[in-house]
């Protein structure tokens, strides 16, 4: 009697598998740069249940390999939500071996290989757009601040044209600018919509939301007053 076993049932899970690689960061904004993009699009795709956005999470695509481990990465086509704990890690025969979209690289002071084995790696994941931006530009003027590439049918990264990188699958563009995040104010990396308007921060919502509901009350004032001076009590106005 033959016996079919599914061969992704002998593969370990996510919770079999480290989810980090236990590197430090520089510094917090190293971790906040992915982590603005993170929020921000968790506020503009809100309704979106076919999406996920990684930082800092292990991405396993052999069971005999380490995880690679970007600073952010974007994936289209899989599940927003996985269990009550969320992803532990991001696990390609766990996500039906659809590769994220996007993945992301602060370059750090200490050069972790974003130009050339992480490049190639990407490459050979499958993961369409690779961007490298480097917060401190001091040591490496030779290179653009932020660089996106898009993988082309032959399997090889080609640089796209900046300084604001359209990716039509995911409908939104990568960009740099200065703002103000967490009392920061420096160069962050933003996303855009087709028109070219930066999509708000959370802070920015908040700060919006705040203004209209003072521009609110202030119309309901002035409406109050109105109705005094013409010797109606707004009080007692059903």
């Amino acid at each position: 009697m033959a016996v079919h076993v599914d061969p992704r049932q002998c593969l370990p899970s996510a919770y079999e598998l480290p989810d980090s690689d236990d590197r430090p960061v520089d510094n917090e904004i190293q971790n906040w740069i992915p982590n603005l993009l993170l929020l921000t699009l968790a506020i503009a795709w809100s309704n979106r249940t076919d999406r996920f956005f990684g930082v800092d999470m292990g991405i396993y695509y052999d069971p005999n390999q380490p995880a690679v481990v970007p600073d952010g990465f974007l994936s289209l086509g899989v599940d927003r939500h996985v269990g009550p704990e969320g992803r532990l890690s991001y696990v390609f025969w766990e996500e039906d071996n659809i590769p994220p979209i996007l993945a992301l690289e602060v370059v750090s002071k200490t050069y972790g290989g974003e130009y050339t084995h992480k490049k190639a790696l990407y490459a050979h994941l499958g993961i369409h757009y690779y961007g490298i931006y480097q917060p401190n530009r001091r040591s490496r003027r030779q290179r653009q601040p932020l660089e996106v590439y898009q993988l082309t049918d032959a399997g090889i990264y080609q640089p796209l044209a900046g300084p604001r990188f359209w990716l039509p699958e995911v409908g939104l563009a990568l960009g740099r600018e200065s703002g103000i995040y967490l009392g920061y104010e420096r160069e962050w990396l933003y996303w855009y919509d087709q028109a070219g308007d930066r999509l708000p921060t959370p802070e920015e919502r908040i700060q919006q939301e705040q203004a209209r509901a003072e521009q609110a009350h202030g119309r309901a004032e002035k409406l109050a007053a109105q109705l005094r001076a013409l010797g109606i009590d707004p009080d007692a106005v059903e």
